[in-house]
């Protein structure tokens, strides 16, 4: 399952030289301030965070170091002000968000002061927007988790999951009623997945098949990569949710983002989604859901 979007693609503005198109993303800034205008090189200096949030929790699961179609032009620049800090090698800027640009970016969260899910390699917020301090780039888009205290039917969730949770609610003609709650590590079978936000399980309790896939293709569709777990798997019936970009998302659960883009069950043996095609929908993430 994969995903484009042209509004990333957009902003990458070309110059031409020697007669070929180059990727501004690509060449050193004291050549494009030869080549360009300062109003030019403003346009071009944009970081789009919904991109790179994807990346960095698509990427590091590859078998190589493709480009999440899309990402590309707004990682880049974010991997040349870690290296320019010394925390990346200059090889591995290259618009892959993998394991190494993971490292170098907890490395730079840790030199701010951060610690724990603040310094877990994913992008926030404030983190991007200082990298890029001093005219080498702007931050659009922003990803918030909000406040880590939220709750939802009681289950502790942060703000962002929250509204995700009520939008899939408000699709279905029945509510939702959570298990299990994210910032928790008191449940050894969920292998660390709640230990950060964004995830939750949900009771299909009293639902029949048909809207126990009804629900995970309305999660779905507002942006969570979500499952039906059955006996067959070893768990008994629920739902596990995990929202998409969510800066939170615990080391265990960033894996599993990867695995629904690419049509997998989010499980250690990374088997094929056993979800009916008619239940699937587009890849997406909040906030692109909510632009429509």
């Amino acid at each position: 399952m994969s995903t484009s979007n042209h509004k990333g693609t957009s902003r990458r503005r070309l110059l031409t030289r020697g007669g070929l198109f180059v990727a501004t993303a690509a060449l050193p800034t004291a050549w494009l301030a030869s080549s360009a205008s300062a109003d030019e090189l403003a346009a071009m200096a944009t970081v789009d965070m919904e991109m790179v949030v994807l990346a960095a929790q698509v990427d590091p699961r590859k078998a190589g170091t493709g480009i999440t179609p899309g990402c590309g032009p707004h990682v880049t620049p974010v991997e040349q002000r870690l290296n320019a800090r010394g925390l990346l090698n200059s090889a591995q800027v290259d618009g892959h968000f993998g394991t190494s640009t993971i490292s170098a970016y907890s490395a730079y969260q840790k030199q701010l002061g951060y610690s724990g899910l603040d310094a877990n390699g994913m992008p926030g917020p404030s983190s991007l927007a200082k990298l890029g301090e001093g005219g080498h780039y702007t931050v659009t888009r922003p990803i918030s988790p909000g406040s880590r205290n939220g709750s939802y039917g009681g289950k502790r969730t942060n703000t962002r999951t929250v509204n995700m949770l009520a939008a899939a609610d408000a699709r279905l003609s029945w509510n939702l009623t959570l298990t299990q709650g994210s910032y928790t590590s008191s449940n050894p079978g969920s292998a660390g997945t709640h230990d950060g936000g964004g995830v939750v399980d949900i009771s299909v309790s009293g639902l029949s098949t048909a809207q126990r896939w009804q629900t995970v293709r309305e999660l779905r569709r507002v942006g969570f990569a979500a499952w039906l777990r059955t006996p067959d798997q070893g768990f008994a019936y629920h739902i596990h949710a995990v929202a998409i970009s969510d800066p939170d998302l615990s080391s265990a659960a960033q894996p599993q983002v990867h695995d629904y883009y690419f049509g997998k069950n989010g499980l250690a043996n990374h088997a094929a989604d056993n979800t009916p095609s008619e239940y699937r929908v587009a890849f997406t993430w909040y906030e692109k859901y909510k632009r429509g």
